[in-house]
């Protein structure tokens, strides 16, 4: 097994916090793939998982909370941090009448859902998170403020943040977080970019990984694109404590993803990947199809506006067994996503390490 460097000890504290004997972490998918199951599944490898708080409410994320605690294994939460792109009225509106005819196809009438611009319930998960301390929060999206970071961290809590480049993991330091997620483009599902005005840039995770060490010593753990043993060993060589897997479980027998999702990945061609703006209006990697291929040129920016325009039909989708019109996350590893228990796939990640 790789030895874990520990920079001024702040490793030995992640490690102990998430009781990592194996150097990998499975992924927070928000939107249902991520079931305390898999958290659970996740332990059992000896590595750990962390629960998604995206698009729950505080008590769903309460629940799901209390049935990992009951199995007596450490596990991470990761919430949504505000950090809003208000949409164009005019842009919302455009958009709104283009997609109508992909919608149409589901039955769904688009033309009485309202601008949304909510915060995902950040206050109220915050202070559950305060109320009922979990051994790690991570946080995507945006930065919390420092009195956030202070409150976890007075409560036994370490805590994390995704970053996409070294000015933001600099920032991040600077809000006096534990840990930094450290997120190539590669990943699946949405860039946690804190700037999502812009497309995250395209480089090897492993060079990601070097930048941002090169300007802190936080522990680094490396998430996007993580797909094979010899990805999670490129990535502690250039520096990471541990791997974030995600797409590789999304099939898994502990995984939420839906049916039309698992046979998605099962069926899809490699190299069929695009980062994509078309079905939240902010920058996503998932797999082409029908709709991406339309209206990836022409989303307009727009978080969560556009989420919420396109959830009904992305639903219906997915119940219906439309791929074609369903968000379908994934990263570019995702030709290696099998069928099988969480546990054997984490495992086999790290076996020959």
């Amino acid at each position: 097994m790789t030895d874990f460097n520990d920079p001024g000890g702040l490793v030995a504290e992640v490690i102990s916090a998430l009781g990592l004997a194996a150097p990998v972490v499975a992924a927070p998918m928000a939107g249902g793939p991520t079931t305390p199951r898999l958290v659970i599944a996740a332990a059992a490898a000896g590595g750990a998982g962390l629960l998604a708080g995206g698009y729950k409410s505080a008590e769903a994320l309460a629940a799901q909370i209390g049935e990992v605690r009951a199995a007596g294994v450490p596990f991470g939460v990761n919430l949504f941090a505000p950090n809003p792109v208000p949409v164009d009225r005019v842009e919302y509106e455009r958009y709104r009448a283009a997609i109508q005819s992909e919608a149409d196809r589901l039955g769904v009438d688009l033309s009485g859902i309202p601008i949304t611009e909510d915060d995902d319930g950040w206050r109220d998960k915050v202070d559950l998170l305060l109320a009922d301390p979990v051994p790690l929060a991570t946080f995507t999206f945006g930065i919390p403020d420092r009195a956030v970071v202070r409150a976890l961290r007075a409560a036994q809590t370490v805590v994390g943040q995704t970053v996409t480049t070294a000015a933001e993991a600099e920032a991040a330091v600077a809000a006096g977080v534990d840990l930094l997620v450290v997120q190539g483009a590669a990943a699946g599902a949405h860039s946690g970019t804190l700037s999502p005005d812009r497309l995250p840039e395209e480089k090897p995770l492993t060079d990601l990984v070097r930048e941002v060490a090169a300007v802190t010593s936080l522990p680094i753990v490396a998430a996007g694109g993580i797909a094979q043993s010899g990805d999670v060993a490129d990535v502690l060589r250039a520096g990471a404590v541990a791997a974030m897997v995600g797409t590789v479980l999304l099939r898994s027998d502990e995984s939420g993803a839906s049916a039309t999702h698992r046979a998605a990945l099962e069926h899809a061609a490699p190299g069929r990947t695009v980062l994509t703006r078309a079905f939240s209006g902010r920058p996503a990697r998932g797999l082409r199809n029908t709709f991406t291929d339309r209206f990836t040129a022409t989303a307009p920016s727009g978080y969560p506006a556009l989420h919420h325009l396109t959830t009904p039909f992305r639903k219906a989708a997915a119940a219906a067994g439309d791929p074609e019109r369903l968000h379908l996350w994934a990263g570019t590893g995702y030709p290696h996503a099998k069928a099988g228990p969480a546990a054997d796939i984490l495992r086999n990640l790290t076996a020959h390490l």
